[in-house]
C-alpha cells in the first residue's frame, strides 16, 4: 500500500447550487496553493468533499465550449449551468454522490487520479459492488454534435471505474503547480443519462437522429447504483462508506471537517 497522506480529511457540504459548488472548489484549492490549508490542517494532508446538487445543474468542462448546450432549454427545465475548474466534458448532475479531492503532492496525476479511484473502489465494495477499472484510454470523437464530444460519460479512461463493462464513476482534473483537484461524479439513478436533453445542435442537424444515438451510446456505456442494487443508497451512507476507505486507504483515521472549521477557507455562500 502507497502512503500519499498522513492526514485524511473529509467535508460533507450538503446539497447547493451549481455556482456555489463550484465556488467552493475554487476556494478550497486556493487555499491548497497559498498553504493556508496546510498551516492549519498539517502537511501532507488532504481533503475531500461530498456534496450534491440542488437545483440539479450541467456542469462543462473548463475548455469546453457552452455552445454545446441548449441553454434555453437548461432555463426552461430550472438546470443550472455552470462552468467546472477542471477539464472533460458536459455532466448533468441529477441524482448522485458528487466528490473533491484536494491535495498538494508532486506524485504524477495519473498516480493520484488511479489512487482516488482505488478509494471509490474501496467504498463500493462496502455496497457489495465489484469495481473494475477500465482498461481504455480517453479517445476524443471530432464533432460538436457526436455523443461523445459532449457528454463526459460516455468515454472512458485508463483507471476510471466500471461494472460489468459500463462505466460507474465519471472524473477530471486539474493542476496547477503542486496542486491537485480531482472531482468526479458517482450516479445514483439513470438521471445523468437525460443529458442529451438539453445538448444544442448545429443548424440541419436533426436533433431527434442525435439524440436517439446519445441515448443509446449512454445506455450501453454507463450505469449507476441503482441499476446495480436495485436500489439507491442513502447519501450519508455513500459518505460514511468514503470516509472509511479514504482512511484504510493510507493506514489512518479519517478526520471529518464541517462548515465551521472551514468558515474560514469558503466564507458565507
Amino acid at each position: 500500500m502507497n502512503t500519499f497522506f498522513s492526514k485524511i480529511y473529509c467535508f460533507d457540504s450538503g446539497f447547493r447550487t451549481g455556482e456555489e459548488n463550484m465556488e467552493i472548489d475554487r476556494r478550497l484549492m486556493a487555499s491548497f496553493l497559498d498553504g493556508g490549508f496546510q498551516q492549519r490542517f498539517g502537511s501532507e494532508s488532504c481533503l475531500w468533499r461530498f456534496y450534491g446538487w440542488q437545483p440539479y445543474a450541467i456542469t462543462v468542462g473548463y475548455n469546453q465550449n457552452l455552445a454545446a448546450l441548449d441553454r434555453d432549454k437548461c432555463h426552461s427545465a430550472a438546470i443550472d449551468v455552470v462552468r467546472r475548474p477542471t477539464g472533460g466534458r458536459a455532466v448533468f448532475h441529477a441524482e448522485e454522490f458528487t466528490y473533491s479531492f484536494f491535495a498538494e503532492s508532486e506524485e504524477p496525476n495519473a498516480t493520484l487520479y488511479r489512487f482516488v479511484h482505488e478509494v471509490i473502489q474501496r467504498a463500493l465494495e462496502g455496497l457489495g459492488i465489484h469495481a473494475d477499472f477500465c482498461r481504455s484510454t480517453l479517445q476524443r470523437a471530432a464533432g460538436s454534435a457526436s455523443p461523445d464530444a459532449v457528454s463526459c460519460f460516455t468515454a472512458s479512461a485508463r483507471f476510471e471505474l466500471q461494472v460489468a463493462g459500463r462505466k460507474l464513476v465519471g472524473s477530471a482534473q486539474r493542476r496547477s503547480q503542486k496542486v491537485l483537484l480531482q472531482h468526479g461524479s458517482l450516479p445514483l439513478s439513470a438521471r445523468h443519462k437525460e443529458l442529451c436533453r438539453f445538448i444544442a445542435l448545429p443548424e440541419g442537424e436533426c436533433f431527434d437522429e442525435i439524440s436517439e444515438q446519445m441515448t443509446d451510446e449512454m445506455e450501453r456505456k454507463t450505469t449507476s447504483l441503482e441499476e446495480i442494487l436495485g436500489y439507491i443508497p442513502e447519501f450519508s451512507r455513500l459518505a460514511e462508506l468514503m470516509r472509511s476507505a479514504a482512511g484504510e486507504m493510507q493506514g489512518v483515521e479519517a478526520m471529518e471537517l464541517h462548515s465551521a472549521d472551514l468558515s474560514e477557507i469558503i466564507g458565507q455562500l
